[in-house]
């Protein structure tokens, strides 16, 4: 197969979790590659991701590897295959990485867990509320760049099919990224997206006990299997994926408290609901 010259994160997290099972099995790339009657640069290239692999091999490998988790090779045998084109790469060459990859991630994902504190998560952001917070990046974007951004999440969100956790603190709710119409335009949103069968919303408000549990903001993505579940963080330079199974676990844990301090769906609905009037 032809080298890559950017893999996506999907073909990186491929090569990533094939890099994974052969170290469990103890086994070196020299071998993996004896294994496979190939080269050592080829097994190189498809552990990061520069070189894609065939159903064929990829079971290969598995079976070599002594992995008995069906589930999780059929995983990995599908995402191998998977020659999907997906809406986003249209913007590649235009916007960051990043924002493909949080695009592809949506794509694939079984579900998605999310708690703000400062932001109301991109995929429940109004129009005016997205461009706010996107004008105020620091270095300014271009009216260019800013319309990308913005017309990148509002399909994101038009995209969006997955069922959908989301944890909001209030301090998020009371932040006025824009003004006093696009905040109340964006309290208003979040009630009509809290009624949808697959958008669950809770608040914790800043009376609740437990706040530092939910002190930082993080986005969870299931895969269709456990091991290949994600977490997206934001970060100065750019949104990071994190996929190591101590930290997935660890976040698991982190979005179960969170959840467990905050109100119930009916309750944060109310609580909203009473923002709104303030407005």
């Amino acid at each position: 197969m032809p080298t890559r010259r950017e893999p996506t994160a999907r073909q990186l997290r491929l090569a990533v979790e094939l890099r994974r099972l052969r170290e469990a099995a103890g086994l070196t790339a020299r071998q993996a590659a004896s294994m496979l009657g190939v080269s050592n640069v080829q097994i190189s290239q498809i552990e990061s991701g520069l070189s894609g692999v065939s159903e064929q091999r990829l079971r290969r490998l598995a079976s070599h590897y002594a992995c008995t988790d069906e589930a999780l090779v059929d995983a990995l045998a599908e995402m191998a295959t998977d020659r999907t084109k997906g809406w986003w790469e249209e913007y590649r060459g235009l916007l960051p990485t990043p924002f493909l990859d949080l695009a592809e991630l949506d794509h694939y994902a079984a579900f998605q867990q999310d708690v703000a504190v400062l932001y109301v998560p991109g995929l429940l952001q109004t129009e005016d509320y997205a461009r706010a917070v996107f004008s105020s990046r620091i270095p300014e974007l271009t009216s260019e760049e800013l319309e990308l951004r913005v017309r990148h999440r509002l399909t994101r969100q038009s995209k969006a099919a997955f069922p959908h956790d989301v944890v909001i603190h209030e301090s998020a709710l009371r932040i006025r990224v824009g003004d006093r119409a696009a905040a109340r335009s964006q309290l208003v949103h979040l009630l009509e997206a809290s009624e949808s069968d697959r958008v669950t919303l809770r608040v914790i408000p800043f009376d609740l006990d437990g706040f530092a549990r939910a002190s930082s903001t993080m986005t969870y993505v299931g895969g269709v299997v456990r091991k290949l579940d994600t977490v997206a963080r934001d970060a100065p330079h750019g949104a990071f994926l994190i996929d190591s199974e101590a930290q997935l676990g660890a976040y698991r844990t982190r979005f179960r408290k969170v959840e467990e301090v905050s109100l119930n769906p009916d309750r944060s609905r109310d609580f909203i609901h009473r923002l709104t009037k303030e407005l």
